[in-house]
């Protein structure tokens, strides 16, 4: 890990353990981010996505940064500060930057379908709180895209170190890279994981680590670092659930897979429903493959 880049790396967009009642286990969430870092992972991102921030109130998404920060060094934690207002969002990363943390994460406007001068403002207003940002574009979600041009305009006007890269389009790492040179490319999607970090990505925002950190890690490493046949290898064994993190379902799926490999998944939160059956099934089946691979 760098520390004047403390987002490269293997990052992970962690989970939120919950209790039956559905509520937030905050225990078991510190154990869980010094687990991570105990196998290998150089960081955590609360409150993204897969942390289901969408459903949690202020209050808790306050503490979630805190017990991570508490449990990992806020140098580790790159809270995800999305809100449908840029004032909001600015006020998460203020609280992040309070905490302690050494960057944030932060989505597009995606109240609605904003145009590149909102995109700009937006990140503009959320970098006064003077914690480097790094963009999280997926327009699959969002339905804004930030394509290569506006990420380099967003970086040349200072408001972005890197971007969080979930468009699927690995031939656009080459042109970020031609575009703005010094903005580090995250891979955003666990399924292109190869793909991007040969076309030379910095970091990892990842999911599946969540349940199978050291296997993840030492795929992300060999990757980067030119170790094709420990990786192909590895990126083969665990492709069946790395497609997950690229599919409605992947907190769920995630979850589940912290279950079968002995982590507390539970539930989520509604408007996520319970997998289906079949669905449950092939993720167990596929994650207890993994198990007796070695990969757990």
């Amino acid at each position: 890990m760098t520390d004047h880049r403390p987002w490269r790396g293997v990052l992970v967009a962690t989970a939120l353990p919950l209790n039956d009642d559905l509520s937030v286990h905050y225990g078991k969430y510190a154990e869980h981010c010094a687990w991570l870092v105990e196998n290998g992972c150089d960081g955590v991102v609360p409150n993204g996505s897969l942390g289901e921030y969408q459903v949690l109130t202020p209050e808790e998404r306050a503490k979630v940064v805190e017990t991570a920060v508490a449990a990992v060094g806020g140098a580790r934690v790159m809270p995800g500060v999305a809100a449908y207002g840029s004032a909001e969002a600015r006020r998460w990363a203020e609280q992040a930057r309070d905490a302690g943390c050494a960057s944030v994460m932060l989505l597009p406007p995606n109240a609605y379908r904003a145009d590149e001068r909102s995109v700009l403002s937006h990140y503009a207003e959320v970098a006064k709180a003077g914690v480097p940002i790094v963009a999280y574009n997926n327009p699959i979600d969002t339905k804004v895209d930030l394509v290569p041009e506006l990420l380099a305009k967003l970086h040349g006007e200072g408001h972005i170190h890197g971007v969080k890269e979930f468009s699927g389009d690995v031939r656009r790492a080459y042109r970020i890279a031609e575009l703005a040179p010094e903005l580090d490319l995250l891979i955003g999607a666990d399924d292109v994981l190869l793909e991007l970090a040969i076309a030379g990505a910095k970091g990892w925002v990842a999911g599946y680590p969540n349940a199978l950190p050291a296997a993840c890690a030492e795929l992300y490493h060999a990757a980067v670092d030119g170790d094709l046949a420990t990786a192909k290898r590895l990126y083969a064994q665990l492709h069946p659930l790395l497609r997950w993190d690229s599919q409605v379902e992947f907190v769920q799926a995630i979850k589940v897979s912290m279950d079968v490999v002995g982590r507390h998944g539970g539930g989520c939160r509604p408007p996520r429903m319970p997998l289906l059956p079949e669905q449950e099934a092939t993720i167990r089946s596929a994650t207890e493959k993994a198990v007796a691979a070695g990969l757990a």
